[in-house]
């Protein structure tokens, strides 16, 4: 079975800018290996400190995330592809959800995180075979 390793190399810096700072981050990273884990998915966090010069980043089984996701195409669900239960589509304001400033691991978008997440799976299962 395919195991996923989450690893956020970040300096001791709290710093905000209008983004997750360090301890969100890992709250969050912390909260999906959580739910890996109890879909029965083998997953592990490994939190760590980036040397000087180096920025912070979230690595999935030793891949940077930003290089996972190259290649890749992100598709949002259109309002006709949702169940017609869960009604009308909300109006969201901000930025588009999967805009992203590479330089800031902190800045990466929920789905995007995901779809690295799902990418890595796939990959380490395939390996497995």
């Amino acid at each position: 079975m395919a195991k996923i390793t989450i690893e956020y190399r970040y300096k001791g810096s709290e710093k905000k800018n209008g983004r997750r700072n360090t301890s969100e981050m890992r709250y969050y990273l912390e909260g999906l290996v959580d739910d890996m884990r109890s879909a029965g998915i083998s997953a592990e966090y490994i939190d760590s400190i980036a040397s000087d010069g180096e920025r912070n980043s979230v690595t999935i089984n030793g891949k940077d995330v930003s290089e996972i996701l190259k290649g890749l195409e992100i598709k949002m669900l259109e309002s006709d592809d949702c169940d017609p239960a869960m009604g009308p589509n909300m109006v969201r304001f901000g930025r588009p959800t999967t805009d992203w400033d590479r330089e800031y691991a902190e800045d990466i978008p929920d789905v995007l995180m995901k779809n690295a997440i799902s990418k890595a799976y796939a990959d380490a299962n395939k390996n497995d075979e």
